[in-house]
């Protein structure tokens, strides 16, 4: 194998072998506040790492009301679909 071809080889397994996108940063902890005083139920929606197209950004948990959320938090995760990574983000279900 001539010294280029090579070269070539070693670069593009080199590429491949990165992952396609950074890990996803730990959990920060957070201290729960108590919940606000109102006549509307409300959850707390836990911290969470979301993904803007160039990096990760922190969205801090808040309260936020029950009505027209599930009962279950997902966090976000990355899927693999049709040969491409998507990132899934973090809801209500």
């Amino acid at each position: 194998m001539r010294l280029p071809t090579l070269l070539a080889v070693l670069f593009m397994a080199a590429c491949t072998a990165q992952p396609p996108y950074p890990a996803v940063p730990a959990l920060r902890t957070e201290a729960v506040p108590k919940p606000p005083v109102t006549t509307e139920q409300v959850v707390w929606q836990p911290g969470h790492w979301d993904w803007s197209g160039g990096g990760y950004i922190w969205s801090p948990g808040q309260y936020v009301p029950v009505a027209g959320h599930g009962l279950n938090w997902r966090p976000g995760w990355w899927s693999l679909s049709d040969g491409m990574w998507h990132w899934e983000p973090p809801h209500w279900e």
